[in-house]
């Protein structure tokens, strides 16, 4: 899995009423952007896995989820309504330690 060393941004935090993206957001979406590796991202339907290190016992382990996958859509180019499965996962972690670690596969090598 790839690892990106950003606290999650919470859904709460994203959006200002419905329809504008929060300062928070913006910067989180720029930061993520920057921090994504280069990966080839396969054909077909896909398999999305997520790991959200929380600083916070409260965080909700659904909450920072679109926000991240519209990142990785934006940056490798892809329809994210291609994601068939997803996989999440919360770490709890100190403050300062929070992260996201992620994979995107192919949902047809599963049945292999």
């Amino acid at each position: 899995m790839n690892t990106v060393n950003i606290k999650p941004l919470s859904v709460n935090k994203a959006w200002q009423g419905r329809r504008y993206k929060t300062d928070d957001y913006i910067a989180y979406e720029r930061a993520v952007l920057l921090s994504l590796p280069k990966i080839n991202i396969p054909e077909g339907r896909l398999l999305l896995r997520l790991e959200f290190g929380f600083s916070s016992k409260a965080s909700d382990i659904d909450n920072p989820v679109k926000m991240f996958q519209d990142c990785l859509q934006k940056k490798y180019g892809f329809n994210d309504s291609r994601i068939r499965l997803l996989m999440v996962a919360g770490v709890d972690v100190k403050k300062g330690d929070e992260y996201i670690k992620f994979a995107i596969e192919s949902v047809e090598d599963l049945a292999t």
